[in-house]
């Protein structure tokens, strides 16, 4: 399971059917809030990303930026335009993600599949864990 999907991970409709087993103990708050969950992403993506994939790059945008929009991503279920109209419409958000201008749709979809070629999604998960206080 990647990262993208544990941080943004909701229940699924057939945990009703364990309703009898009382009330589950998780060890993570789950949020439901796009600014807490893109704060929470980028400081993930600080402590297990560089800055860029490489000293070429163009450095339009960090890999940590773009790793919290992958996240959000994830987090509306839409896909790569439809997070590219989102974050256009959320000021605060491009803010909070410090964006000069928000990224075409293919920079966001190039930088998923580099994280993923790289391993770069799957190995972030400790970072996550440590940096809440959660034992990985």
């Amino acid at each position: 399971m990647s990262v993208i999907s544990l941080l943004c991970r909701k229940p699924s409709s057939n945990w009703a059917s364990v309703a009898d087993l009382g009330p589950m103990k998780t060890q993570r708050s789950m949020t439901r809030s796009p600014k807490a969950l893109a704060g929470m992403a980028i400081r993930v993506a600080r402590r297990a990303l560089s800055p860029y994939s490489s000293r070429f790059s163009r450095k339009d945008f960090t890999q940590h930026q773009l790793f919290a929009i992958v996240v959000l991503k994830q987090f509306f279920r839409t896909d790569y335009r439809g997070i590219v109209a989102i974050v256009e419409d959320m000021p605060d958000l491009q803010h909070l993600l410090g964006l000069t201008k928000v990224p075409h749709f293919t920079t966001l979809q190039k930088a998923h599949e580099r994280l993923l070629k790289k391993g770069g999604l799957s190995g972030s998960w400790r970072f996550f864990s440590a940096s809440r206080g959660v034992a990985a």
